[in-house]
């Protein structure tokens, strides 16, 4: 029995105890990290209704606001997602936010939002080059005010899920165990909540989507170990969705619903070329942009992966 007992102790999210082997060490950042998870969108889901019953709507009964506010609500209640983590991090783990990623390097997130930009224009305009996808001009009748508070959702969005990967699971595990098990944890765990909207998509782009996540989470990793802070991976991965989303007008991990957005680009049919429903990030053409520079990436950075432990 004192056994089980130190067992639940050393994988329990709810403590900060590293003196462990290093595979139960592995199965609590894993545990922290679906804790964390379920934790924020647990309290941003109450914050999404309680904002609804302020207002003298009650989404119990189907009344509800309409899709650009609820929007608007989902993705800014990501910042509370984020206050969430904080406060968990700082009670259970007794870390500074600087020892979560966010340290004084702030100046690394424009890097990433430029590298975001030139990764999602450069696979967008290869794609349009082999007329997988479309160029259909400017939309007429732009709704500029969504299209400027998306930009703010999306920064807390993309956060969000900076926070717990390259933050929470990244932080810890890369001070405990080798490079290589760190990011490739890092990178199962940034992947595996996107799998729910591959559903009933064709095996192939399956396929290719579940790499092109591994490799932009490879691509985020090297940045967060590089400039030694997460706002970089923060940058990129917002400003990568937003161009996609509200700049672009495509699809955005198999989103696509309708959006405010500046251009008007469709699909041209549904192949391994455009990533078909879910998007450009389950193009091949994506795959080799991500792969040159992830391997760029390794080139510039050896020094620092052979020295990071």
């Amino acid at each position: 029995m004192s056994k089980i007992k130190e067992f639940i102790k050393n994988i329990s999210p709810f403590n900060n105890r590293t003196d462990m082997p290093n595979l139960l060490y592995i199965i609590k950042v894993i545990i922290m990290f679906w804790v964390f998870k379920f934790g924020g969108e647990l309290v941003g889901e109450a914050l999404a209704i309680g904002v609804h019953f302020a207002c003298g709507k009650n989404p119990l009964k189907g009344e509800m606001f309409d899709m650009d506010t609820i929007t608007i609500i989902t993705y800014l209640g990501y910042s509370v997602m984020i206050c969430v983590i904080f406060i968990l991090w700082k009670l259970f783990q007794k870390k500074t936010i600087a020892e979560l990623g966010f340290t004084k390097r702030f100046g690394s997130y424009f890097a990433g939002i430029v590298i975001g930009a030139v990764l999602v224009m450069v696979s967008v305009i290869l794609t349009v080059l082999t007329g997988a996808i479309k160029f259909n001009g400017v939309f007429g009748n732009i709704d500029v005010k969504m299209v400027s508070v998306m930009a703010l959702c999306f920064v807390f969005q993309g956060a969000m899920e900076e926070v717990l990967c390259r933050g929470v699971v990244q932080q810890l595990l890369i001070r405990k165990t080798k490079v290589p098990v760190a990011l490739g944890i890092t990178a199962a765990l940034f992947t595996i909540p996107h799998i729910g909207n591959m559903a009933g998509g064709n095996p192939v782009i399956a396929s290719v989507t579940i790499v092109n996540l591994v490799l932009i989470s490879l691509i985020l990793s090297l940045l967060t170990m590089r400039f030694k802070s997460i706002w970089a991976a923060c940058g990129l991965h917002s400003f990568w969705n937003y161009i996609l989303y509200n700049i672009l007008g495509l699809n955005l991990s198999g989103k696509d619903e309708s959006v405010a957005a500046v251009f008007d680009m469709s699909n041209v049919g549904s192949n391994v070329l455009n990533g078909a429903d879910y998007g450009i990030e389950a193009s091949i053409i994506t795959t080799g942009v991500l792969a040159v520079t992830l391997g760029v990436m390794i080139v510039l950075f050896r020094k620092k992966l052979i020295t990071a432990n």
